[in-house]
């Protein structure tokens, strides 16, 4: 029988599995729609469906570095009684492990850790834990020298921000020292050319309206705006940024200054950009009891 979209979609809807959950499970049992749901259920997918709707902030950043590509991964628990479990930990080192050998995120569901998919793994955690884990983001670099650097380490390559950095010409030294820059400063891009031309727009027109409250005139205005502009991007892009190792000279220069040149970067921090309620410890022990 033909694994058909709208098959997936069906069984999807009824059990609330992933779309390649779905499609592997149809295909597992020749389409059929009872067994594949069964399917779901012996490996524990359908009842981590039930979890999917919780939000999951906390968690862990792996990086991995291997023959001139780093990768880094964040992966996200509901809670940080999850994230410093020494299970999850270990997993979480795996899939980095995982990540290294494919190109991008849905390659990497699909890679083997432990003799499973990553996918499945995930759902035999949830299914053992009762707590939503997201496989959120995945990033690669590459260069003739990828150093790496992990703020509040939990396991060798694991902890709340991972930071990679590229670079021809360098050593081990500079090269730990600016990943070490990239995870404190948090730059947005690599030089002014990098940037999202959204992002630059919108930060022009915050720096217009700030200066009009001066009432100055427009004619002035614009010039404040150059010089504003400038100092905003000096300091959202790593090659301008004042190196913390010494703020006298920009990174860019410390890193020429040692016949070095940066390629690219790559920065995640667990849970950037999720908006989670806050809960207090009684609440969050009185839900985790209640759900199992």
């Amino acid at each position: 029988m033909a694994i058909t979209a709208a098959l997936v979609k069906q069984l999807r809807d009824k059990t609330g599995a992933g779309m390649m959950d779905s499609k592997r499970a149809l295909t597992e049992t020749g389409g059929d729609m009872a067994a594949a749901t069964d399917w779901l259920r012996t490996k524990g997918l359908a009842k981590a469906a039930k979890k999917s709707g919780r939000v999951a902030a906390e968690g862990l950043v792996a990086v991995k570095v291997k023959d001139g590509r780093g990768v880094a991964v964040e992966v996200n628990s509901e809670t940080d009684f999850v994230a410093k479990n020494a299970d999850f930990r270990e997993m979480v080192g795996k899939i980095a492990d995982a990540a290294i050998r494919v190109n991008d995120i849905e390659a990497l569901y699909s890679a083997d850790i432990g003799g499973k998919p990553v996918a499945e793994a995930l759902a035999d955690r949830i299914a053992t834990i009762g707590e939503n884990l997201t496989l959120r983001r995945m990033a690669s670099i590459e260069g003739d020298l990828i150093a790496s650097y992990v703020h509040n380490v939990t396991a060798p390559g694991t902890g709340r921000i991972g930071a990679l950095v590229a670079m021809n010409g360098a050593d081990t030294d500079i090269g730990e020292q600016v990943a070490m820059h990239i995870a404190a400063a948090n730059p947005w891009a690599l030089d002014e050319s990098d940037l999202d031309p959204a992002q630059v727009e919108r930060e022009k027109n915050v720096q217009i309206e700030i200066a009009r409250e001066s009432g100055k005139p427009e004619a002035v205005i614009e010039k404040m705006i150059v010089g504003r502009m400038n100092k905003w991007k000096a300091e959202v892009t790593l090659l301008n940024q004042p190196f913390v190792v010494n703020p006298d000279v920009t990174v860019g220069e410390a890193a020429r200054r040692c016949g070095a040149e940066i390629t690219g970067f790559v920065r995640l921090e667990v849970g950037e950009g999720i908006e989670k309620t806050a809960e207090d410890f009684a609440s969050e022990v009185a839900r985790t009891l209640k759900d199992n």
